[in-house]
């Protein structure tokens, strides 16, 4: 099924969209009212800038959509929120029609649980070059996915998280399970049950997997915390404002769980998401606190603001105990790589010189880029502890990203490939595509990396 947004097919009545670089509109085909409309506006094809010219009897006659010199693959994304009612189509094909209409139906998207957004009345005819039935099914699991960061913690508990997963389990017919609550302690997974003890919402590990058994293992950890508090090093009530947002490596990992199935990649794919809520009552888990993990390694509590990691790492060793092909943590889980790289670009930590170098080039080709960053051995000392095996956070407060991706891979051992992307999950101002609120990051990447690895 498509979606609305996208005209099954071309239209007669379709008002044309011209993209104008920076070179200026004298090389585009444009009725004379439309082109002395457009000058006597003093149209500028800077990046973003759009122009909605008449006919001569008042009547839209087309639509000029500025690039600039750097052209935004995800410029079509301002269409969907700024043009009037009506079917549009492309002039002339953009550079990349695939991403072109993705972006358009991207910036479509809004969150309307507690209030009515309706979009505005605008199709688009898909240019030729695009696949509307993929862009569709991305559309959908990025739109599922923003939804669940963006539902506030008092609505979306780690039981929602739950609830969430299984919904998509149905909706596919993937296998699903939950270990909840004081079940994590006989299952051996201690860390996920310290972290969410706290909460009057039990913490779980939830579970999902589809494929063929005997296909390539692919095994995705998303971080769920469904609201943290930093616990007992509390955080300050103006770093606790986007705190929702801590269960966004678990929509990324959803997401893409989504896209996966959608179009059934000869992959067996499992999801492992440790939902919990950081929380603070009695039995709350203390600075100064040594844990033990899942991997057997002794963990020292420098901080119980750093408890992302924790959930991780027991996460990430049960993961690790199947040898799988590729295994991917998805994590909002330090301020260090927003100070280093912003919100827009996550860390990617990997050994994997092929895995790097394919996720680098896809990154830019689909826009959902990152960059990598070095696993820098010699920091690990930073991370030494006099009482256990290792703390969970560095001494003297350098290289907080790279030290957290370095206590994450020492929980790594038998995946033949293994990457961590620090994940921000938000957009800060609406740009073109993404509008402001909860994002997927990360999703398409490894779709689009699993589609050309292991695609049919």
């Amino acid at each position: 099924m498509l979606d609305p947004a996208l005209a099954p097919s071309p239209t007669d009545d379709a008002i044309p969209i011209h993209l104008v670089r920076a070179a200026g509109l004298e090389s585009l085909e444009l009725p004379a009212a439309a082109r002395a409309f457009a000058a006597a506006t003093g149209f500028d094809p800077k990046a973003g800038k759009l122009l909605v010219c008449p006919d001569g009897e008042g009547r839209m006659a087309c639509v000029l959509l500025g690039l600039g010199p750097d052209a935004d693959p995800f410029a079509a994304g301002r269409l969907a929120t700024e043009l009037p009612a009506g079917t549009y189509r492309f002039a002339a094909p953009p550079d990349d029609p695939a991403l072109a209409t993705l972006a358009f139906l991207l910036g479509r998207y809004r969150f309307t649980r507690y209030r009515d957004r309706p979009a505005p009345a605008i199709r688009l005819v898909p240019p030729d070059g695009a696949d509307p039935a993929e862009a569709t099914r991305i559309a959908g699991a990025v739109a599922m996915g923003r939804d669940l960061v963006n539902m506030p913690a008092n609505e979306l508990g780690p039981d929602g998280i739950e609830e969430a997963a299984r919904r998509l389990a149905e909706r596919h017919g993937a296998a699903i399970s939950a270990i909840v609550g004081d079940d994590l302690l006989d299952a051996d997974l201690p860390m996920i049950h310290a972290v969410g003890r706290a909460s009057d919402r039990a913490p779980r590990l939830i579970d999902l997997s589809w494929g063929e058994p005997d296909a390539p293992r692919v095994t995705i950890v998303g971080k769920g915390v469904a609201f943290d508090t930093g616990g007992l090093d509390i955080k300050p009530s103006a770093g606790m404002l986007l705190m929702k947002k801590d269960m966004g490596g678990a929509a990324a990992a959803l997401a893409l769980f989504d896209m996966v199935i959608g179009a059934r990649l000869p992959v067996r794919l499992r999801v492992l998401i440790p939902a919990v809520e950081n929380a603070i009552s009695g039995n709350a888990f203390r600075p100064g606190d040594v844990l033990r993990s899942r991997a057997g390694l002794s963990v020292e509590i420098g901080n119980t603001d750093a408890e992302g990691r924790l959930i991780l790492a027991d996460a990430l060793t049960l993961a690790d105990e199947e040898e799988p092909e590729l295994l991917v943590d998805f994590a909002t889980l330090t301020g260090a790589a927003r100070v280093a790289l912003g919100p827009d670009l996550p860390p990617l930590y990997t050994a994997d010189e092929a895995l790097a170098a394919d996720l680098l080039r896809l990154g830019a080709a689909v826009n959902d880029p990152v960059w990598r960053m070095p696993l820098w051995a010699p920091y690990r000392r930073m991370l030494d502890s006099k009482v256990a095996d290792t703390n969970n956070v560095s001494s003297g407060g350098f290289a907080g990203s790279v030290t957290a991706a370095l206590f994450l891979a020492r929980f790594v051992k038998a995946a033949r490939s293994y990457a961590h992307l620090d994940i921000y999950a938000w957009t800060p101002s609406a740009r073109p595509g993404r509008p402001e609120g909860g994002e997927v990051q990360g999703a398409r990447l490894l779709y689009a990396y699993l589609r050309e690895r292991f695609g049919r």
